[in-house]
């Protein structure tokens, strides 16, 4: 009966040290495509999270400041067609001595 006991312990320290190797050997692998996929990641131009907020932010920044001058400049002309044109003051008399037919 001992020696059944002592092959079972045997056996289960085999399968725990298989266990671990096991383990060792997955954590290996999963470290090494992650630094494979980091290496392929990064040949392809990608922008990190932060650059792409930041560039997120000024983009939003200056689509809001183009509306601002775009309603401006509408606010700038429709006042400019609502004014009606003058004449100089120098132009006004000068019309009138010189014509034809007055004499």
């Amino acid at each position: 009966m001992q020696s059944e006991n002592r092959l079972f312990d045997d056996f289960v320290k085999v399968m725990n040290g298989a266990a671990g190797t096991i383990a060792g050997v997955g954590r290996e692998a999963e470290n090494a495509f992650r630094d494979r996929m980091r290496d392929w990641v990064g040949g392809l131009d990608m922008v990190s999270r932060e650059e792409f907020e930041a560039m997120k932010a000024i983009a939003i920044a200056a689509r809001e400041e183009s509306a601002a001058l775009k309603s401006r400049i509408e606010a700038l002309e429709a006042a400019a067609v609502a004014k009606p044109k003058r004449k100089p003051a120098g132009d006004v008399g000068a019309g009138a001595g010189t014509g034809s037919g007055s004499q």
